[in-house]
């Protein structure tokens, strides 16, 4: 029996041998048929739901392949600061929060800009004392890299007088001897987030990869449910049916898990083990235990996370080349190279897959080596290991990556070139000669390398047409940057059918044919008729994820049915 057919759409199927049809018929929770409007419209039957599409496109579900879905769903209800560059315009709101919020343990602003700090007299703790200094307040970076604090979040974390930190976090000290408020990396600004309503049970994940302790209380989980439903339908109204998380415990997996017996997940999940820097390799058993028991078709594992670096911004990106703007330092290592080397060749003779951040040049490089030393002791298979973000990457590290057959997974608004965060100012963060190696979305395409594209919520919004927008209309920055613009059907398939490649989910999700799943996304308009600049305007009309209609846009509902 049919249960729904979509008619007169304008569909992208994302299979190279048939790639556009009319019309979708889905029985059950899989696609059981695609073609002509006149096809689909005889399968229907008295209780077949019929929806006329009215030439909108409609695509596979879009798979967000990099976010943090905990984190992203708590800041839903923390004070955004994203976009000022003014710390006065911050202070007005973080005066009315904390005014209507007078038992909030920790005042949490999030997504803020490194640049609300440039060129002041005081240290970001005097700077944030002067806003709010009788109670707990930090601001999280946009990024998740940085987290400055006040006296007060300092003073209940015991981190005043400084503190030692693992391997590539840092307390920063003042000249007064006293922290500056300052805290890069999870090691330093993680002790400072459990202050918040949350407890931290949100971060964890990222931080430790620990599960809570002590353990969670019913209410605790109820309420951590509760978030992550609100986080996920948020989710659902970009389009999106599948999440890669970038950050896991035992305990994200749980959650998930119950939502999905309990009838409210609405997303596909997979989460990974996070391994840290100080974490012994024997800890890599977790990963092999998450894999055994979570690989269903909504919640599974099958992957580890570690970070090689930081970010650009607070030069704590691992370089080849000391920063222009600070010749003392070239970035931070997070790994010692024979600890992850091994945690690499652990992790892959296990068959898991493995996924590291690394921004910088060095860092990329010294993924690359983590992954040749697993294939070198384990042989090649079929691993589709992959390396996040990958700023700034050498011309030797890109025929690397090719040979080694790693996936390259990027997030176009993190770009300099996307028009979201300011570009970084010349001979400050990155030489002119290595622009033209950065964010090379195009360059790694023409190499063959496998291209993902993705989010990072909540370091950007989860919206994913801003993010094709980013790609196919990146901002000419000059001569020492090339072109990495994007064509608006790569960068689809980099959203869908790549995204389930990479995840051994192409034979289940991904593109649209009869036998996989019916995860499907409608534009409220064909998106060939969209300017590219304007495609971050063109809203999503309907999610359907497992046969289940997860999000309709009441505005576009009543020219639908």
């Amino acid at each position: 029996m049919t249960d729904l057919i979509i008619l007169n759409a304008s569909i992208l199927t994302m299979v190279p041998d048939h790639p556009r049809a009319e019309a979708i018929a889905i029985t059950g929770q899989r696609i059981s048929a695609i073609g002509s409007t006149a096809e689909i419209t005889a399968l229907a039957q008295p209780t077949t739901k019929v929806i006329d599409a009215r030439g909108r496109t409609v695509l596979p579900g879009f798979i967000d392949s990099h976010v943090h879905l905990f984190q992203g769903s708590a800041e839903l209800d923390f004070l955004p600061v994203g976009g000022l560059t003014d710390l006065a315009e911050v202070r007005l709101k973080v005066l009315d929060y904390a005014t209507a919020r007078p038992e909030e343990p920790l005042i949490l602003g999030v997504g803020a800009f490194y640049d609300l700090f440039d060129a002041q007299d005081s240290s970001p703790r005097c700077l944030l004392d002067a806003i709010l200094p009788d109670r707990p307040f930090a601001l999280l970076a946009a990024d998740l890299h940085t987290v400055w604090a006040n006296t007060c979040a300092l003073e209940k974390v015991g981190f005043l007088q400084g503190a030692d930190m693992p391997e590539g976090s840092t307390v920063v000290m003042g000249d007064d001897g006293l922290a500056n408020g300052v805290l890069l990396e999870t090691g330093a600004f993680g002790p400072v987030l459990t202050l918040s309503r949350t407890g931290g049970r949100d971060m964890l994940g990222y931080v430790t990869g620990d599960n809570p302790d002590p353990a969670a209380t019913t209410a605790e989980r109820e309420a951590d449910k509760a978030l992550l439903v609100k986080g996920l339908k948020h989710v659902a109204a970009h389009g999106i049916t599948a999440l890669h998380n970038m950050d896991g415990n035992f305990y994200q997996l749980e959650l998930l898990s119950e939502l999905e017996a309990e009838g409210r997940l609405n997303v596909r999940v997979q989460v990974p083990m996070h391994l840290k820097n100080y974490d012994p390799l024997e800890r890599l058993e977790e990963a092999a235990e998450m894999h055994a028991q979570y690989g269903g078709d909504k919640v599974w594992s099958g992957r580890v996370k570690m970070f090689m670096d930081g970010v650009l911004e607070s030069r704590t990106a691992l370089k080849s080349r000391p920063y222009p703007d600070t010749p003392d330092t070239q970035g931070e290592a997070v790994f010692n190279p024979d600890h992850f080397n091994e945690a690499c060749r652990i992790a892959d003779a296990m068959g898991l897959q493995i996924s590291v951040h690394a921004v910088g040049d060095l860092a990329v490089s010294r993924v690359l080596d983590g992954y040749e030393y697993a294939r070198k002791h384990n042989g090649i298979r079929d691993a589709r290991h992959r390396i996040e973000h990958i700023e700034v990457i050498s011309e030797a590290d890109i025929d690397r990556m090719k040979t080694l057959n790693v996936v390259a997974s990027m997030q176009p608004r993190h770009a300099a070139f996307a028009g979201f965060f300011e570009p970084p100012v010349p001979n400050t963060v990155l030489f002119d000669d290595e622009c033209a190696r950065a964010y090379a979305w195009q360059i790694l395409r023409d190499h063959d390398i496998p291209l993902a594209f993705s989010t990072d919520w909540p370091v950007v919004p989860v919206d994913v047409m801003a993010n094709i927008q980013c790609a196919v209309t990146p901002v000419d920055l000059g001569p020492s940057w090339s072109d990495q613009s994007q064509t608006l059907m790569d960068t689809l398939d980099s959203y869908t059918a790549v995204n389930a490649w990479m995840a051994y989910r192409e034979n289940h999700h991904g593109s649209l044919k009869p036998g996989l799943a019916a995860d499907l996304v409608m534009l409220d308009g064909n998106i060939a008729s969209y300017a590219p600049h304007e495609l971050s305007s063109l809203p999503i009309a309907l999610t359907i994820c497992d046969g289940a209609i997860t999000f309709v846009d009441d505005e576009a509902s009543g020219s639908i049915y």
